[in-house]
């Protein structure tokens, strides 16, 4: 920009000069080369009277002209400068206004280009990062949402019987789904300061599955189902035990909500994989949201958001959760093996 002001005041200024300096270059070279016998005779014998006022009304004319001719350049410089100002002043309105695209300007002034970058990137990063706070608050409260609802199923047993037998195990139980629950905070939480990268841990499958039997029990007998687990024993698997339990947690909620009969949850070797399968006796998937059931917001109800977190989870532990089978529905999970097994 201040290029742009230095060649504007030099062309204001320049344009100035040539209005008045040309036309007395001509005189005065017509009065050296005696093209004008008048202009000759003034500069030898000086001006006849009244004759030096017309030549002082020319100049002040030129100078007039010359006056003239510099505002209105640098009028014109000045809306070409004021014009990419005011456009760059909008998007920085918009942008503290919330609006996510902002595009760049392209005026030719380097500072207002890079201001406009700057203003695009800084939208950009904004609309990301509120983004990512909303899937945060969402993946937050589904993964708090379950532990709680277990943990009030509990309590709902205790608060029921006079057994103390009954009591101290639902207690203890209780107790474990707490602990959970804080694991889980404390994941969240450091999730959110190291910008959700992970260390790889390891875990052993048959405590998982053994826990989440616990704990999802009461619900199933509740609704006079049950939960069946077979195949392999002894797994180890790498992931982290508060995902991979929230993640099965999630499918045994989505058969528990929309399936029907015995979950059958199986687990087996798949080369260096290990693979969970659940399924059910339902109906299973319809064909028309088999392709998206993992889409956030997608759900055939609650909050549309478990599946598509549970295979977040997943993959941020370096595997993978897929619909296999729609019909009946078949979800399987891929974790790979641990090398300490």
């Amino acid at each position: 920009m201040r290029q742009q002001l230095v060649r504007s005041t030099v062309l204001a200024v320049v344009l100035a000069i040539v209005i008045i300096g040309v036309p007395v270059f001509v005189a005065t070279i017509r009065v050296t080369t005696g093209d004008s016998p008048l202009l000759r005779r003034w500069a030898d014998h000086g001006a006849p009277p009244g004759a030096t006022w017309p030549v002082l009304l020319g100049l002040l004319g030129l100078a007039a002209i010359a006056m003239v001719a510099g505002v209105l350049v640098a009028v014109q410089q000045a809306r070409r400068l004021s014009h990419p100002m005011t456009l760059l002043t909008d998007r920085a309105e918009r942008l503290g206004a919330g609006e996510s695209r902002i595009l760049p300007l392209q005026t030719g002034i380097a500072e207002v280009d890079r201001v406009s970058e700057v203003l695009s990137r800084s939208a950009q990063t904004l609309t990301k990062s509120l983004a990512s706070e909303r899937d945060f608050a969402s993946d937050a409260s589904h993964q708090l949402r379950t532990p709680l609802t277990a943990l009030l199923m509990r309590l709902e047993e205790i608060a029921a019987t006079d057994d103390l037998a009954v009591v101290e195990e639902e207690a203890s139980i209780a107790i474990a789904q707490v602990e959970r629950l804080t694991r889980v905070v404390d994941d969240l939480m450091s999730r959110t300061r190291r910008g959700g990268d992970t260390p790889r841990a390891t875990v052993s499958l048959d405590s998982v599955i053994a826990a989440l039997q616990r704990e999802w029990q009461p619900a199933f007998e509740q609704a006079r189902r049950s939960v069946r687990v077979h195949g392999e024993r002894g797994l180890v698997v790498n992931a982290k035990p508060v995902d991979l339990s929230q993640v099965l947690s999630t499918l045994l909620e989505n058969s528990l909500a929309h399936g029907r009969g015995t979950v059958d949850l199986h687990a087996r070797r798949s080369g260096p994989s290990v693979v969970v399968e659940v399924s059910d006796q339902g109906d299973g998937v319809a064909a028309t949201l088999a392709p998206h059931i993992f889409e956030r917001s997608v759900s055939s109800g609650g909050t549309g958001l478990g599946l598509a977190l549970a295979r977040d989870l997943a993959e941020s532990n370096g595997g993978r959760l897929e619909l296999i089978q729609a019909q009946p529905a078949i979800f399987a999970l891929f974790l790979s093996e641990s090398e300490a097994a």
